[in-house]
């Protein structure tokens, strides 16, 4: 009887100390919810104040000289014109533009991603005589505006006869990359040494190490490097202009530079030429955006 009273006793205890723990949770829920509601609404309104240059983009693109320029601005085109896109791609040729941008952009980025992630093996895991002195140089070059090591390529690619060609754009940038160097190097040093030991014990060398355990563990950077170079080459407008002078191997940034006149500025044309030529860089980055954050996420984990 005094063993039912004790339990009786405790089992009101749990009960009244649960009932009052209730009130607490429920506080701490609605708390996180109210959080919740907060941080989202923020986000919310900072992709839209992100992406409100390229939605004006787009927009601008569908309307008439007259609506680009009315005061105040009217923010849907009344009404859309859609001509402006054939118009802007027949008034210039920019399949030509769109070619030679995409191929120097592919090759590059081929090249990049073969030279970069050699160049991260071998600084992180062959001891060679200077191996970090090496390394410091190569970051040291990133803290050189490129404004400064311009003239030094343009001399260059004139003594080797290759101005106004294509070769002054794909050359330079597919044979070195310090942020690349830089990106593939921090992600070898995360990969367990153990691998590497295990194929040694196989009787794998350093290139069978390279290409059948390393290369496949760097897809998540190698897909965030490719991006960010896609990305450089394809938005180039500085070395082109400086290295090209003939029209038929201009960029898709020389081109829509064209629309420039003399006295007047065709805004419209060149939103359209600009939303056509986004689209390349935005079906990329949807293809590979889940290996960029990876590789972004992984890379700096070891030094």
């Amino acid at each position: 009887m005094l063993q039912e009273t004790v339990n009786s006793d405790v089992a009101g205890s749990s009960a009244s100390s649960q009932l009052k723990r209730l009130p607490v949770r429920k506080k701490r829920e609605g708390n996180g919810r109210i959080f919740t509601i907060v941080l989202h609404t923020l986000l919310i309104i900072g992709a839209l104040i992100m992406a409100s240059p390229f939605i004006w983009m787009v927009l601008t693109s569908l309307k008439d000289t007259s609506q680009a320029f009315s005061d105040p601005p009217v923010w849907i085109p009344k009404p859309f014109v859609w001509s402006n896109y054939p118009d802007s791609l027949n008034a210039l040729p920019f399949n030509l533009a769109y070619f030679n941008s995409l191929y120097i952009a592919v090759i590059v980025v081929g090249c990049q991603l073969l030279t970069c992630s050699m160049a991260g093996y071998s600084f992180a895991r062959i001891n060679f005589p200077g191996r970090n002195i090496v390394f410091v140089l190569f970051l040291a070059t990133m803290m050189i505006p490129f404004q400064l090591t311009i003239l030094p390529i343009f001399i260059t690619m004139r003594d080797l006869g290759w101005l106004d060609t294509h070769l002054s754009l794909i050359v330079p940038p597919a044979l070195f990359s310090a942020f690349g160097v830089f990106l593939m190097r921090q992600f070898v040093m995360g990969i367990p040494p153990e691998l590497e030991e295990a194929a040694i014990v196989d009787g794998a060398n350093r290139w069978t190490i390279y290409m059948r355990v390393i290369l496949p563990l760097l897809r998540a950077p190698l897909s965030a490097l490719g991006i960010f170079s896609f990305l450089a080459q394809w938005n180039n407008f500085f070395v082109p202009l400086i290295m090209l002078n003939s029209s038929d191997k201009f960029t898709v940034p020389l081109m829509l530079n064209q629309f420039r006149g003399q006295y007047a500025t065709e805004w419209t044309m060149v939103m359209a030429g600009s939303v056509i030529a986004v689209v390349p860089v935005l079906i990329v980055y949807i293809l590979a955006q889940r290996y960029i954050i990876q590789g972004i996420a992984m890379t700096g984990l070891k030094s």
